[in-house]
Parts: structure tokens; C-alpha cells; sequence
């Protein structure tokens, strides 16, 4: 009988997943690998260090991104390169620059879009299956005959 060996994550995913920048986390988190039991308390039980960052920051660009309200590559076309923290944010969006203002105007389009052809495509395999079920009814029907 084998013993079943623990999955394990590099620090960096775990960062990721908690949505946390890896820099910015204690050493002894950032050393060694996570199981995803580990994960998994911390997520359920986070720690003061793990709250502190999540609060504040500093966060790594796709929470920065998500906050803001714009894509990692509207970051970058706004030259937003490094992390940002809370307060970072928060300035941002009380006084936003000029790219700001239009990436997330080019965001909320993109979001409008994705959505029209969301309801675009729900519409046409609603109008499919009604076509499939007319036509298993009317073979049915031929079959009765």
C-alpha cells in the first residue's frame, strides 16, 4: 500500500491564489512550498499578515486592475508597472488621470459586448433546441401514422 503523497504548490501560485503579492508575504511563506491543505486554512483562518495585505497592500496588478476596474493591459498602457497599494488606489480613483478615465470606459465596453453576445448566443440555442424538439415531435407524429 503506497502512502499518498501531499500536493504542493510554489509559493508564488498560493500568492496568486490568495490574491496577494509574493514580494510582499512573510519569508516563511514565501521559501517553502504550500499544500493545499495550507492554503486552505489560511483562506479560512487568514493570519494578521495575510488580512494587513489584502487591506492595504501592496496588491499585484490583477487586484490592482480589479479595484480600478480595468485590464492588466490598461494598466500598462497607463504605465502602471509596480504595485500599488490601497491607498494608491483609492487616490487613483478619487482623481483619475486621463487613462484611467478611458480604459475603464474601453472596459465597460468590452464588459456591454461580452454580454450582448452572451444573450446573442443563449438566443440562438434557445431558437436550436426549439427547432429540435418541433422536429422530434413531428417525426413522432409521423411515426404514428
Amino acid at each position: 500500500m503506497t502512502e499518498k503523497k501531499t500536493q504542493t504548490m510554489k509559493p508564488a501560485t498560493a500568492a496568486q491564489k490568495l490574491g496577494i503579492l509574493l514580494e510582499a508575504a512573510p519569508e516563511e511563506f514565501q521559501s517553502a512550498p504550500i499544500s493545499r491543505t495550507e492554503l486552505a486554512a489560511l483562506e479560512a483562518n487568514p493570519p494578521e499578515w495575510l488580512l494587513e495585505l489584502r487591506a492595504n497592500g501592496p496588491h499585484p496588478k490583477q487586484v490592482v486592475a480589479a479595484k480600478l476596474g480595468v485590464s492588466i493591459s490598461g494598466l500598462v498602457r497607463g504605465k502602471v508597472t509596480e504595485p500599488l497599494t490601497t491607498a494608491e488606489i483609492l487616490a487613483l480613483l478619487q482623481q483619475p488621470p486621463s487613462w484611467l478615465v478611458t480604459e475603464r470606459a474601453t472596459q465597460f465596453e468590452v464588459r456591454e459586448e461580452q454580454i450582448r453576445v452572451k444573450d446573442r448566443d443563449a438566443e440562438r440555442a434557445r431558437k436550436t433546441a426549439h427547432i429540435a424538439r418541433q422536429a422530434a415531435q413531428n417525426e413522432k407524429a409521423g411515426n404514428r401514422r
